[in-house]
C-alpha cells in the first residue's frame, strides 16, 4: 500500500490577481508532490482560496457586486493561472464551498462545547488588510500594523473568543518534542519569541459584516476568516463528509506557506487542532519573498507582475525553473527580465540544449537516427556511475526539500554530459570503422543521461519531459518513475528517434545591453599599492562564502557569474573577471571563496554584483586563481581577519 502524503499551499485571497509570488508558491508545492508521486507516494495536493472577511466585503462594495459575485470571477482567474503553469492539485477548495461552512461550523461548534470558546467584548485595533488583531503593545508607532505597516482600525464589538492561552505551556510542549515542526529554523525561533511574550485569548467571531460563515448557534456572529481558512485544510481532505479520507492523509504532509502568515499557520491553527483532540500537522515551511529587483512588489511602485504575461512570452516551464533553481527555499529571491532571460540562455538553451541538440544532430547524421547499446568503454561506465550517483544524490535533496539542490545535482550531469561529448570526439570516432561499436556506445550513453536527466526534472518542468522523451525516441506518452531510472541502461536497445526536432527552449537573444558600463569587463580592483592603516584595513569585512553556482556571463567573454552561499541564509550574486582562468568554472562549485562582503554593489552587464572575490596572481604568465580555504571548520559566513 502506498504511503499518504499531502500537500498544501495556503488557500489565496481572491481580492485580487495573482502575481508572480503566488505562481513561485505554488510551483515549489507542485514540484515536491510530483517528485513524492514519482517515489510512490500516495500525494493528496490543496489549494483553494480564502473568500471571506471585510476587506472582501468592503472591496465588493466598491465594485457594485456581491461578495458572492466578486469572488468568482477572481477565483477562476486562479484556476487559468494554475492550469498554464501546470500546478496538479488534488482539490480546489473554497471557503464559500457549502461542504466547508458544515464542516467549520462543527469545529466551532466542538470546540464551544469543549469551553474554549467563550462570548465577550473585544475592543482594540484590527487591520482589514490582513484581517488581523493586533494587541496595542504588538503595534508599530503611529498605530500601525506590524506585518503590513498600514493603519490599523479601533474596534469595539461583541465576539467570541478562543482560549489559545490555555493551550500555551502544551504548544512549548509540542515545539519541544517536535523541533523540525517549524522550518526553517529561524521561522522557528521567531514563533517561540512571539509566544514567549504571552498568549492572549484570540477573538474569532465578528458582527460587524456579513460575509462569512455564521457561528452556528448564534448566526448573527460570523467567524473570524482566519479560524475559518485554515480549517480548508481539514475539510478539504473530507473532515466530517468523509472521515475516511481524513483519516488516511491527516496528518502526513506539509503546509507550505509564505513568511508572512507562518505565525497563523505554526500557533493558531496547532492549537485549534489541540482543542479539537486531533492530532498535529508534521511540518509547516515558510519560504521567503519574491522581489523585483531588490524592491518589494506594491501596485503603488507599479513593480507588480503577472505571471501570465511571462508563461505566454518564454513558457511555464523556463519559469518554474527559473524559480526553483535562482532561490534557495526559505530564502528571499529576487527576480529581474535579465535574471530569467540569462538563466534560460544559460541552463535550458545552453547547457541541456546543446547536450540534445548536438548529440540527436550526429545521430541522425552518423547513425541515420538509430541508437543502438554498442560495447561500452571506460568512459561510457563512468558516465553510467555518474548518473547513478546523481539519482540517490537527487533523491536525498528533494526528500530534504532541497529542491534547489536537487536541481543543481541534475545540471552537474548535464555539465558532466557535455565534457564527455567533448573528450569522446565522435565525430573521429565516426571515421574510424574500427570503432563503430563505440560510437554506438557513445550515442546509447547520452540517450540514456536524457532519458535520466528528463525523469529527474519532471517534478520541476512537467511539459518539458514529454518533448524530451519525444525527441530521444521514447515518444511524447513515455512514463517512468524515480525506481525506474535508479540503475543506469533502462534506456531500450534499439530506438529511433524523430526525423525532425528543433531546440526545446531556443535562445533568446537579448538586443539592448542593459546598464552595462562598457568598461566594466572585469571588476574594478585597487590599484594603488601604498601603506595602510591597521584602521583603515579594519573597514574591509572579508567573509568566507561558499560557491553553489559558477558560469560565463552572456556576451562578456572575462566574467564569470558565482552565486555564493555567505551563511545565515544569506546567498549572493557575484562577477568577477576570471573567466580567462577558469575555462570550466562548474569545477569551483562546492568551494569555499573569500569575499568582500561590505564592497559596494554595482550593476555590470545589466546584473547587480554584491561584493567581490578575493584571488591572486602568482605565475610569470600572470594567471589568476581564486584564494581558497578548504580547512576543516571554515564554513559560510565566517569572518576573514
Amino acid at each position: 500500500m502506498k504511503k499518504p502524503f499531502f500537500l498544501t499551499t495556503p488557500i489565496y485571497y481572491p481580492s485580487d490577481k495573482l502575481h508572480i509570488g503566488h505562481a513561485y508558491c505554488s510551483t515549489i508545492a507542485d514540484t515536491i508532490v510530483r517528485y513524492k508521486r514519482m517515489s510512490g507516494f500516495d500525494t493528496y495536493f490543496i489549494t483553494g482560496s480564502d473568500e471571506h472577511g471585510q476587506k472582501i466585503q468592503r472591496k465588493a462594495a466598491e465594485m457594485g457586486q456581491t461578495p458572492q459575485a466578486y469572488v468568482d470571477e477572481i477565483v477562476a482567474s486562479f484556476k487559468d493561472l494554475w492550469k498554464i503553469l501546470g500546478v496538479s492539485y488534488s482539490d480546489f477548495i473554497r471557503t464559500s464551498d457549502p461542504r466547508h461552512h458544515e464542516a467549520v461550523q462543527e469545529i466551532f461548534q466542538r470546540i464551544y462545547d469543549k469551553g474554549d470558546i467563550y462570548k465577550a467584548e473585544y475592543e482594540g485595533w484590527y487591520c482589514v488588510p490582513c484581517e488581523t488583531f493586533w494587541p496595542e503593545k504588538k503595534l508599530e508607532e503611529g498605530e500601525l500594523c506590524p506585518d503590513c505597516h498600514r493603519p490599523v482600525e479601533k474596534m469595539k464589538e461583541e465576539s467570541y473568543f478562543f482560549k489559545m492561552s490555555k493551550y500555551q505551556d502544551q504548544w512549548f510542549k509540542f515545539i519541544e518534542e517536535n523541533p523540525d515542526f517549524i522550518q526553517p529554523a529561524s521561522r522557528r525561533n521567531e514563533m517561540i519569541n512571539f509566544v514567549k511574550q504571552g498568549l492572549e485569548d484570540l477573538a474569532v467571531s465578528r458582527t460587524t459584516f456579513d460575509w462569512g460563515i455564521p457561528v452556528p448557534f448564534d448566526p448573527k456572529h460570523v467567524v473570524y476568516v482566519w479560524f475559518d481558512a485554515l480549517t480548508s485544510y481539514i475539510t478539504s481532505m473530507g473532515f466530517k463528509h468523509d472521515m475516511k479520507s481524513f483519516e488516511h492523509y491527516w496528518p502526513n504532509g506539509l503546509h507550505l506557506v509564505g513568511k508572512e502568515i507562518v505565525r497563523f499557520h505554526t500557533i493558531i491553527w496547532p492549537i485549534m487542532m489541540m482543542a479539537l483532540d486531533l492530532p498535529l500537522p508534521p511540518k509547516v515551511y515558510g519560504h521567503g519573498w519574491l522581489v523585483v529587483e531588490g524592491d518589494k512588489m506594491s501596485k503603488s511602485k507599479g513593480n507588480v507582475i503577472d505571471p501570465v504575461l511571462l508563461i505566454e512570452e518564454f513558457g511555464p516551464d523556463a519559469l518554474r525553473y527559473f524559480f526553483l533553481r535562482e532561490i534557495i527555499l526559505g530564502n528571499d529571491g529576487n527576480f529581474s527580465r535579465e535574471a530569467l532571460i540569462n538563466r534560460i540562455n544559460s541552463d535550458l538553451a545552453n547547457d541541456l540544449g546543446n547536450l540534445m541538440h548536438r548529440t540527436l544532430s550526429m545521430v541522425k547524421k552518423f547513425r541515420a537516427g538509430k541508437i543502438s547499446r554498442g560495447v561500452p568503454t571506460e568512459a561510457e561506465l563512468a558516465m553510467a556511475k555518474a548518473a547513478e550517483d546523481t539519482v540517490e544524490n537527487y533523491d536525498k535533496k528533494m526528500a530534504a526539500l532541497d529542491v534547489n539542490g536537487a536541481l543543481r545535482e541534475v545540471w552537474d550531469l548535464i555539465g558532466k554530459g557535455n565534457k564527455y561529448v567533448d573528450e569522446t570526439a565522435p565525430w573521429g570516432l565516426a571515421k574510424n570503422p574500427d570503432e563503430a561499436e563505440h560510437l554506438d556506445a557513445f550515442f546509447y550513453t547520452v540517450a540514456e543521461i536524457l532519458r535520466i536527466v528528463a525523469t529527474l526534472i519532471s517534478p520541476a518542468m512537467p511539459h518539458t519531459m514529454p518533448k524530451i522523451y519525444g525527441q530521444i525516441g521514447l515518444g511524447e506518452d513515455y512514463q517512468t518513475d524515480l525506481d525506474g531510472v535508479r540503475k543506469f541502461g533502462g534506456f531500450p536497445a534499439e530506438v529511433t528517434i524523430p526525423k525532425e526536432f528543433s531546440p526545446i527552449f531556443p535562445r533568446i537573444e537579448i538586443k539592448e545591453e542593459i546598464e552595462a558600463p562598457q568598461e566594466a569587463e572585469a571588476e574594478v580592483r585597487p590599484a594603488g599599492k601604498s601603506e595602510i592603516s591597521i584602521d583603515e584595513f579594519a573597514k574591509t569585512e572579508l567573509r568566507v562564502g561558499r560557491v553553489l553556482t559558477a558560469g560565463k556571463v552572456e556576451k562578456a567573454d572575462k566574467l564569470l557569474q558565482f552565486t555564493i552561499d555567505m551563511g545565515h541564509g544569506e546567498v549572493r550574486t557575484i562577477l568577477s573577471g576570471i573567466a580567462m582562468h577558469y575555462p570550466n568554472p562548474e569545477e569551483l562549485v562546492g568551494r569555499n571563496v573569500v569575499v568582500v562582503a561590505n564592497l559596494k554593489p554595482a550593476k555590470i552587464r545589466g546584473i547587480v554584483s554584491q561584493g567581490m572575490l578575493l584571488s591572486a596572481a602568482c605565475d610569470e604568465e600572470g594567471k589568476e586563481k581564486l584564494v581558497l580555504v578548504d580547512a576543516p571548520g571554515m564554513e559560510p559566513g565566517c569572518e576573514v581577519r
